[in-house]
């Protein structure tokens, strides 16, 4: 593994704004902006086993799941391209946090890049932090999953990072070669779809969150369905959430 190194170009705007007259006040302003369009994390974590992550403030990745015709949970993956790390498995959305973001801002980020998805097509519902490694330096490093779904399965264009983007039937996810990261934090992660009684019109029926945190660490995928169906336990509870919600 390799540090990314210096950025050339920033020193070459230093060089700019310096020779163009520029005070160095002027050139810090300048390196400030240019370090908030370009970002400052990308570089590797070294942790106390010695084993290299990527991000140096942490990574975050985006967990989206849709509504499959059937109504099941469908959770879009990305086949990582051979070249990158972990090349040939399948993981998040994702990638390394800049100093100035919050997770959240990093997933959204990650999925315009490596998917083209915007922001107001899919709701953030939860974040949850699936990986703390004492790094040297008396450090932490963290990946911070968000999970978010979506109404519908959402178009994609996958960028160079990608051999592949996919939407995956949720209960066919842990058999595919997943990035060791997502494997050993998916069984905490996965939904349990339940059944929502509403009618039609019924003023949740639009805007049912379709993932729930039911507790912490606790997931579930809601189905509107009819309000004379058999129902289970977790569905009389998720009804109390969305009447005190109302």
């Amino acid at each position: 593994m390799w540090d990314a190194g210096p950025n050339w170009s920033v020193l070459t705007l230093w060089s700019l704004c310096r020779l163009s007259g520029g005070s160095v006040r002027r050139a810090v302003y300048c390196l400030h902006i240019l370090k908030h369009v370009q970002g400052d994390g990308d570089g590797w974590v070294v942790s106390d086993s010695g084993v290299h992550y990527w991000g140096r403030y942490g990574a975050a990745g985006l967990l989206l799941r849709a509504p499959r015709p059937d109504g099941t949970p469908a959770v879009l993956l990305q086949h990582r391209a051979l070249w990158s790390h972990q090349g040939g498995t399948w993981g998040l959305l994702g990638g390394a946090r800049d100093s100035y973001e919050t997770p959240e801002e990093t997933a959204v980020r990650e999925a315009r890049e490596e998917a083209g998805l915007t922001a107001e097509r899919f709701a953030v519902r939860a974040t949850v932090v699936t990986a703390e490694i004492s790094a040297l330096r008396d450090s932490m490093w963290t990946y911070t999953t968000v999970v978010a779904d979506a109404r519908e399965l959402l178009p994609t264009v996958p960028n160079q990072e990608s051999v592949e983007l996919r939407w995956i039937a949720e209960f066919e996810v842990a058999d595919l070669p997943l990035h060791p990261g997502l494997a050993a934090s998916w069984q905490r992660l996965r939904t349990t779809p339940v059944i929502v009684p509403l009618d039609h019109g019924h003023q949740c029926w639009q805007g049912l969150p379709r993932t729930m945190e039911i507790e912490t660490g606790v997931f579930v995928w809601c189905m509107p369905g009819d309000s004379g169906q058999a129902l289970s336990q977790l569905s009389h509870r998720i009804s109390s959430l969305l009447s005190a919600s109302t």
